[in-house]
């Protein structure tokens, strides 16, 4: 039953694409059996129709929604008490809604773009959380609100498709939403002033504030809704009511849908809401898409990149660098949408015809063939654009130029060819982004991206069959070369792509994952350099599941593990201190160069500075307990409880041993006993990374303290010590059930007794995690979620008992952090160190060779 949930979550995210191409499916296929009388002719007629005072109409009311759309940041920004200057809340709101309409992965992209607009002004990651779910709040308050106000206003029943709603029941539900939006208002007024969740706050707007929000959402999608009706050739001014209705219900549809700009799913809801002429529909549909969709997200695209450039005159070239590989990557996929679309529908007529006199028919169709398989490429490659992936940015770049030609080929699209080109420029004036020179045909599509190709596929299938829905398919149209053979052309792209498609996939599912190119470990130097640490964590090392990055003097060394896209630094670094920035730096440009992120784990505080040099996020990991051995001693009424437990353990018979690493592999036997037995009644399994395991040749490289209980072995730990006596410590801690009470508490103090008496000068009892962090009320979210989980996670993993038996050694309490990459990548990372912790078999690097740790590493 344990293994079920990752059972369950493995292909979650396969899940999630599944139902989103099943969403898009069916879209389309609603689409289609609504568009199954329309003719292609009928919709260009009624395109052409569309008056220019219409156009300047609907730009004009596009202009005032996005102008509305930018006050939902501003007045988000209020809400959380974070005020910036109008500018730059619009800046922030119009390019991420530009980018998340059209590409839909709204977290991803437009919360990218908020991100990288407001963390430039001070924000923090949590704030910008607020912003966007304070302004998804806006937006689905205007929605409700105005889908309220549309139901009540309509004066008949409603009719969606097939269905007919009557209207004492469309005046009940409009109702009853207008009553819910005066409730909200009502609880910003009297309720209370925020939301608080898993110590996550999210402030309430004001009463105020809250109408305000509804009026600023209302005003927006009014204009969006207009701008549609008034693109609509002959639209009745009585049926906009109706209208509003049916655009608003697509717009809840497309949203929930979570199909990447709600292609096919926004036009089939509004195509079965609004009773008009279906072919003037489609084709202010079509116009509106264009309008309100491609032409801001290319004015948006331009004011970041605008933005950027400044930055850049004003010598921040790296902020450009940053911004390109999301702009190119966004770009990319447009042009190959745009080159995809072309190959699904007929050429002009015109153009055809000149094309006559250029070059012949097989060169035309091969064009036409082209054009699309590079419209799928674009698709494919923009991840790693995304990814600053050098091997992209020249596939991607070759693709756009060839993009062009074959469009100009293939029936004179110098719009298209002009798309290719300009994206190709932009590409090559941001060449330095793309510096990972790693396997990109190894990385999988990320399941949003795979989504997103799978939307754009299939709008441009559907595209293709209702542009050709007249022509009599059969066997013949394949080896069709004519002229006016768009029909055969279209079938042909599609086979194409879909060959390509699968290609791809299967050359994702063979392609082998990334692996290191490091050259063997050199162990004489580790070991060399372990003799003189002064920290007896150093000992993990020896643990045989760690890759070794050393200085150029051969007087350091990094001990570290790579997991998914993570690269996990084990505490601080072993040996000469001037050589630790070198060594944290030059493994952060490994991981970087690998599109990986680094986490530093288990730091103590002289790593920080070096940490905060690199950007990282700092996070307190919890703390460490260390015994003055020097002072330490039994007696006193501190140590009351410990002493009592001590001297009862020996009078239960408990005697104390320590065994030279040379003597122990004889008792491994008797010692695996024990460890199986303590494993067993835990509940557990080995550990890795962070801890040792029982393994012989682990084991073989140090001293063991053993509790013997008439003459068997009842517990054991083996021990760390450094060479230079400065500290020790135990590692592994087991022992059986049967075992006299308090015999743990008696190993820890024999042996802290037995380490004065070597001269050592301290001990260290271990870590604490979660300890010492205190959850103030203008404490980051992690600190309170890990203040929370310390006080009330006693269930999970027993932090306070931990901490409340440490603190019975007397101990002084020193800070460990963990930094990483700030917001999600910190997640992940740290999802990455457990499983990297709780799976010591799936780790694969050469273990230590055992019997050749330097002797004054394990003085006594």
């Amino acid at each position: 039953m344990r293994k079920l949930p990752t059972w369950i979550s493995r292909p979650r995210p396969m899940l999630s694409v599944a139902l989103v191409a099943l969403v898009a499916a069916l879209a389309f296929f609603a689409l289609h059996a609504l568009t199954r009388e329309i003719r292609m002719r009928d919709v260009r007629a009624a395109f052409h129709a569309i008056a220019g005072w219409q156009i300047g109409c609907a730009l004009i009311l596009t202009a005032l929604s996005y102008f509305t759309l930018t006050f939902y940041d501003y007045l988000a920004l209020r809400i959380i008490d974070r005020p910036l200057p109008w500018r730059v809340a619009a800046l922030g709101s119009f390019t991420s809604y530009t980018l998340s309409h059209n590409l839909g992965l709204a977290l991803l992209t437009g919360g990218s773009a908020r991100y990288r607009v407001y963390s430039a002004e001070g924000l923090d990651g949590p704030d910008v959380a607020r912003v966007i779910a304070i302004a998804s709040a806006t937006f689905w308050m205007g929605v409700l609100t105005i889908t309220g106000v549309a139901l009540l206003a309509h004066p008949s029943a409603l009719h969606l498709s097939t269905l007919a709603i009557g209207p004492d029941v469309t005046r009940i539900v409009g109702g009853a939403i207008i009553l819910a939006a005066a409730g909200l208002i009502a609880l910003c007024a009297y309720g209370p002033g925020d939301i608080r969740l898993w110590g996550w706050r999210l402030p309430l707007p004001t009463a105020p504030q809250a109408m305000l929000q509804i009026m600023i959402a209302s005003i927006d999608l009014t204009a969006a809704s207009a701008a549609l009706f008034l693109l609509i050739p002959g639209a009745d001014p009585a049926l906009l009511p109706t209208f509003i209705l049916g655009y608003a219900l697509a717009i809840i549809v497309a949203l929930v849908a979570h199909v990447p700009g709600g292609i096919g799913v926004f036009e089939a809801v509004v195509i079965a809401t609004v009773p008009v002429d279906r072919p003037a529909l489609f084709a202010a549909l079509v116009a509106y898409r264009l309008i309100y969709y491609v032409l801001p997200l290319m004015l948006g695209l331009a004011l970041l990149l605008w933005r950027e450039i400044g930055s850049t005159l004003r010598g921040a070239q790296s902020l450009l660098n940053g911004l390109a590989p999301m702009l190119t990557a966004a770009l990319c996929f447009v042009g190959g949408a745009i080159l995809l679309l072309s190959g699904s529908l007929p050429g002009v007529p015109g153009r055809i015809a000149a094309l006559r006199d250029l070059a012949p028919l097989p060169f035309i169709e091969a064009s036409h063939f082209a054009a699309s398989l590079v419209g799928t490429g674009l698709l494919l490659i923009a991840p790693g654009l995304y990814r600053r992936l050098d091997g992209a940015f020249l596939a991607a770049r070759s693709l756009l130029l060839a993009g062009a030609i074959f469009s100009l080929f293939k029936g004179i699209d110098y719009e298209e060819a002009a798309v290719c080109l300009n994206i190709a420029a932009l590409l090559q004036g941001t060449r330095h982004a793309f510096y990972r020179r790693t396997n990109l045909v190894a990385r999988p599509l990320s399941p949003g991206w795979l989504a997103s190709v799978v939307a754009v596929l299939m709008f441009t299938i559907w595209s293709g069959f209702f542009a050709f829905k007249h022509v009599p398919y059969d066997q013949s149209l394949w080896w069709d070369f004519a002229w006016r053979g768009d029909a055969s052309r279209f079938l042909r792209a599609t086979l194409g792509v879909s060959v390509l498609l699968a290609g791809a996939g299967l050359w994702h599912m063979l392609g082998g994952a990334p692996v290191g190119t490091e050259s063997e470990t050199e162990w004489d130097d580790v070991l060399r350099i372990l003799s003189t640490a002064d920290r007896t964590d150093a000992m993990l090392a020896l643990t045989g599941d760690k890759r070794f990055l050393l200085s150029p003097k051969r007087d350091a060394f990094i001990m570290y593990q790579v997991r998914g896209g993570s690269w996990i630094m084990m505490a601080d670094p072993v040996g000469a201190r001037d050589a630790w920035p070198d060594l944290i730096w030059a493994l952060r440009v490994k991981a970087d160069a690998a599109q990986g992120r680094l986490l530093l784990y288990q730091i103590t505080a002289e790593v920080l500075e070096i940490a905060i040099e690199m950007g990282l996020q700092i996070v307190k990991y919890g703390e460490e307990a260390l015994v003055d051995l020097s002072t330490f001693t039994l007696e006193g009424s501190r140590m009351r409880s410990l002493r009592h437990t001590e001297r009862r353990a020996s009078r239960d018979g408990a005697q104390f041993e320590i065994v030279e690493a040379g003597d122990v592999p004889a008792l491994l036997p008797e010692l695996r006993d024990v460890s199986d037995g303590w494993l067993d009644a835990k509940g557990q399994r080995e550990k890795a990374f962070s801890l040792g395991r029982f393994d012989a040749d682990y084991m073989a490289h140090f001293m063991c303290a053993l509790v013997r209980h008439e003459g068997r072995i009842v517990a054991f730990a083996n021990i760390w010590a450094t060479g230079d006596k400065r500290e020790l410590s135990v590692d592994l801690m087991r022992h059986v059930e049967a075992a006299p009470v308090g015999t743990m508490d008696f190993l820890f103090a024999r042996l802290m007794l037995w380490g004065r008496e070597q001269g050592y000068a301290r001990f260290s009892v271990g870590l604490a995690p979660l300890s010492g962090i205190d959850a103030r009320r203008l404490s980051p979210i992690w600190a309170k979620a890990a203040a929370v989980l310390f006080r009330h996670g006693e269930r999970l993993y027993g932090f306070q008992g931990l901490r409340a038996y440490k603190e019975k050694f007397a101990p002084e309490w020193r800070p460990r952090y963990i930094a990483g990459p700030r917001g999600m990548g910190l997640i992940t990372a740290l999802r990455d160190l457990n499983a990297l912790i709780g799976n010591p078999g799936e780790i694969d690097v050469p273990s230590p060779p055992s019997g050749r740790l330097p002797p004054v590493a394990l003085a006594s």
